[in-house]
């Protein structure tokens, strides 16, 4: 659809947000406690925290949960029942006040969960999710969204985006029909916009770092290049960087059972363990940090552009400022465009 763009004239989104749990949405948004800032379900409007550059953790928990039940199990004298996750049964939830390289990293995820097998347990969490962002006023040293095709305005994969345009107004950009009917809850709230708002006025400056194109040829060349075990010296292998991205969907199946009864479980897994690869005979074909960075890389920036057509990364960098070893992944892209 067209995307239609209507003006909110307030201060605050809050009377928005009351119509949404008003009319019994979940709804997820950053909410601060203490220094951290993270997503979480929230009761009422004044939980949310706007003025932060990004969340600690990404949006994409709300499809891709930490930790996932795949299936219940009971074990018989003689056999296993099992009882199966009712897909159906998952709420309906609004991601509100996510930021662009949030909602633009459920592209990857979904190009990944629907790879060879779709899997239900992200695609109708995902189907079920109503996505609003507000589009960034601000950035820091660790953004680059803009060198991997976004920008601090991006819509793609946004369903309704905010950007304030003053002190008493926003501009709303309604993007796609799942948009479009959540609107319907406030369209009474908002006003036509008589006169294009020039929204770029309004978006954080993120320069661009490098080239994409250029590092997706690079890499091409680069696989037994020196630079990963240079750039990997002080990587602690903790998976930080993993956990906190909005594209990786690495994951590890666990069966956890007592006194008969079970769960397989579904979590957060990644390639920068160094038991993520290892096989049963001990043999690890990834055995050294830089072989495991240069997958890390390879995978985002090589790999997943060749065979599902999108980026592997969003700019968000979360990573960078998640990194206990201060490992700074948009300093080490610009080191590998420049070999």
């Amino acid at each position: 659809m067209e995307i239609e763009r209507k003006l909110y004239k307030n201060s605050s989104p809050d009377a928005i947000v009351e119509r949404l749990l008003a009319a019994g949405k979940k709804v997820t948004a950053p909410v601060r406690k203490g220094n951290i800032v993270d997503f979480h379900e929230i009761k009422g409007p004044s939980d949310i925290e706007y003025n932060q550059v990004t969340t600690v953790l990404s949006a994409k928990q709300v499809a891709f949960p930490k930790v996932d039940t795949i299936v219940e199990f009971e074990v018989l004298k003689t056999d296993v029942r099992t009882l199966e996750i009712d897909f159906e049964a998952f709420p309906e939830r609004v991601l509100f006040a996510a930021r662009p390289c949030d909602a633009a990293g459920f592209g990857p995820l979904h190009a990944i969960f629907n790879q060879d097998y779709h899997d239900q347990f992200f695609l109708k969490r995902y189907e079920k999710t109503t996505i609003v962002t507000f589009s960034c006023p601000a950035a820091d040293e660790y953004c680059f969204c803009t060198s991997v095709g976004g920008n601090p305005g991006n819509t793609r994969g946004s369903d309704i985006q905010f950007t304030r345009t003053g002190e008493n107004e926003f501009l709303i950009e309604i993007i796609t029909p799942k948009g479009k009917a959540l609107s319907a809850l406030f369209e009474d709230l908002l006003t036509e916009e008589t006169q294009k708002t020039d929204k770029e006025k309004f978006l954080a400056d993120v320069p661009r770092a490098f080239d994409v194109e250029k590092v997706y040829t690079k890499l091409s060349s680069v696989f037994d290049n020196p630079v990963w075990d240079e750039q990997a010296a002080r990587c602690l292998g903790c998976g930080a960087c993993a956990y906190v991205c909005p594209a990786c969907a690495c994951f590890d199946i666990q069966d956890e059972k007592t006194s008969g009864k079970g769960v397989r479980l579904k979590l957060w897994d990644s390639c920068g363990f160094s038991g993520f690869t290892i096989h049963t005979s001990g043999h690890n074909p990834r055995e050294t940090q830089g072989a495991r960075w240069r997958q890390r890389i390879m995978h985002k920036f090589s790999y997943m552009p060749h065979r599902l057509e999108v980026q592997g990364c969003t700019g968000c960098g979360r990573c960078s400022r998640a990194c206990p070893a201060d490992m700074n992944i948009k300093e080490h892209i610009i080191q590998i465009e420049s070999l």
